[in-house]
């Protein structure tokens, strides 16, 4: 793997209790790019993204999921963190009894060890990043995401990448739900990391939010593969024609080839 190739998945199977979901994922991501995967329901999207953190629920039964040149299929989930991995979820659970002060400050300590920064630096960092996403200073010494909506859960999984400052984001569906204007806080935190040194894969069922985090690349994913790639300006034809398009150019290609491997 070069060195400037951050991320790479290659010919990904996963199943779940006994299904396979994934069937043959390839996928390369670049230092500082930003790629976004689209796809209908049940194409597999969020079992990848699960699949890379290391979900126990799912199995990999072929190929390998690169970053800094180790293949995380091997490692736990705390070790893939630990990497420089991070993951926000599409539905974010609550800590009962976890103060969210106590948890970032935690998961902090648990990815860049305890010496790394000093409780009052850290609590001066996190009041700093709270303020830029329009989070109210209060919240800090509510419990983690225990009674709150769903875009203020959303806005705490912005807060905790900007906290753990990791070197690779998956966002999970992380805009579902959210109204424009929690849209466009999340868009915010997410654009602060964006640097030469931080990538990002955009996991999402809606266009809009590739308005505001412009993708490099976009990858359409189909029947647990990836079928199409294409520029930022994919966005504009998936508004215009679905996937329909994708179907009819690629779907015929895409089922050929199954044919063919299933007769070797």
């Amino acid at each position: 793997m070069s060195e400037k190739v951050y991320f790479e998945i290659r010919n990904l199977h996963a199943d779940v209790e006994g299904s396979p979901i994934l069937k043959g994922v390839d996928l390369k991501i670049n230092k500082g790019e930003i790629h976004a995967m689209m796809g209908p329901n049940g194409s597999g999207k969020s079992t990848l993204s699960n699949v890379i953190m290391g979900h126990p629920s799912y199995e990999v039964t072929e190929g390998e999921i690169l970053f800094g040149g180790q293949n995380m299929v091997e490692l736990a989930p705390e070790e893939r963190a630990q990497s420089g991995l991070f993951l926000a979820f599409q539905y974010p659970v609550a800590v009962p009894g976890v103060t969210t002060a106590k948890f970032l400050k935690s998961a902090f300590d648990a990815v860049h060890g305890e010496q790394n920064i000093k409780a009052i630096a850290f609590l001066k960092e996190l009041r700093a990043n709270m303020k830029y996403l329009g989070v109210r200073e209060e919240f800090i010494n509510r419990y983690m995401n225990d009674g709150f909506s769903g875009g203020e859960k959303k806005r705490m999984e912005i807060l905790q990448m900007l906290t753990l400052q990791p070197q690779m984001a998956i966002m999970d569906e992380t805009d579902s739900g959210l109204d424009i204007d929690a849209l466009k806080v999340v868009s915010k935190g997410v654009n602060k990391l964006v640097s030469p040194a931080f990538s990002l894969l955009v996991i999402t069922h809606y266009e809009r939010i590739l308005n505001y985090i412009k993708p490099d690349h976009l990858h359409i994913l189909m029947d647990g593969k990836i079928v199409f790639t294409g520029g930022s300006e994919t966005v504009k034809k998936l508004e215009e024609k679905g996937y329909d398009w994708v179907r009819e150019e690629y779907g015929q290609e895409v089922l050929a080839g199954r044919e063919e491997a299933s007769k070797v």
